[in-house]
């Protein structure tokens, strides 16, 4: 199998590199602001990007790090503390952020505490050599915190999410966790309408009913090497 950096662009280094970071972070504020007054966050992110000379990546990592204070309150009121039993799982927004962080390719911490990547899906997905050891981990820290029941979707439309699905179930198979991989046409719709979801997605968690972050705790604890900006807003 070829072996992938899952999310990684070469610019990252300098672009997000140590001399850059003042300029984010001051980029990061001024969004922030103007999205506590109200203002679209995409001529926010324009406005502000303009202003500090930022690259497209770098206005993306913006929009996706910053948000609102009523948001990122409204999100933490609904964030589980404790692991429930079973969970609803973004299956590849939650799996594409463990290939990204075995890469050691650019993650990045949001306001709201949870670990966003750059990597996009664009309606087309691969397995890579990453693909197993995330599914791996995946598994593994589902069992350790406790969780009996996991339904975890894929969007069916996007390629080789047939093939994901079955690597889960093979992988999951002789296991304690009850673990059921749905194809679904709209998995962020059917998220948004569901309790103990795992996601990072900003809409999903301003939607649902409640969530819990997964990400955050396996891959400090599972993969300590990963790249995670913290803008520390």
């Amino acid at each position: 199998m070829e072996t992938v950096r899952r999310g990684y662009v070469p610019k990252d280094e300098t672009e997000f590199g140590p001399r850059r970071l003042d300029a984010l972070r001051a980029a990061g504020q001024e969004l922030h602001f103007l999205l506590d007054r109200g203002y679209d966050v995409k001529s926010a992110s324009t406005f502000v990007g303009n202003h500090h000379l930022l690259s497209e990546r770098q206005r993306l990592a913006m929009a996706r790090v910053v948000s609102p204070t009523a948001a990122l309150e409204a999100r933490w009121a609904k964030e589980l503390a404790q692991t429930p039993r079973s969970l609803a799982i973004d299956g590849f927004n939650t799996i594409i952020t463990l290939e990204v962080a075995l890469s050691g390719s650019l993650l990045l911490r949001g306001m709201d505490g949870t670990i966003r990547d750059l990597a996009g899906l664009r309606g087309s997905y691969r397995i890579v050599d990453k693909t197993l050891l995330a599914v791996e981990l995946l598994l593994d820290r589902l069992e350790a915190l406790g969780v009996e029941e996991a339904l975890l979707y894929l969007d069916r439309q996007i390629s080789n999410s047939g093939r994901l699905r079955s690597l889960l179930l093979e992988k999951a198979a002789g296991r304690p966790l009850a673990l059921e991989v749905g194809l679904h046409p709209s998995v962020d719709g059917q998220l948004a309408r569901m309790d103990r979801v795992v996601t990072s997605d900003a809409i999903i968690l301003d939607k649902c009913g409640s969530w819990f972050d997964l990400n955050r705790g396996l891959i400090a604890d599972a993969i300590p090497s990963a790249w995670v900006l913290d803008l520390a807003l």
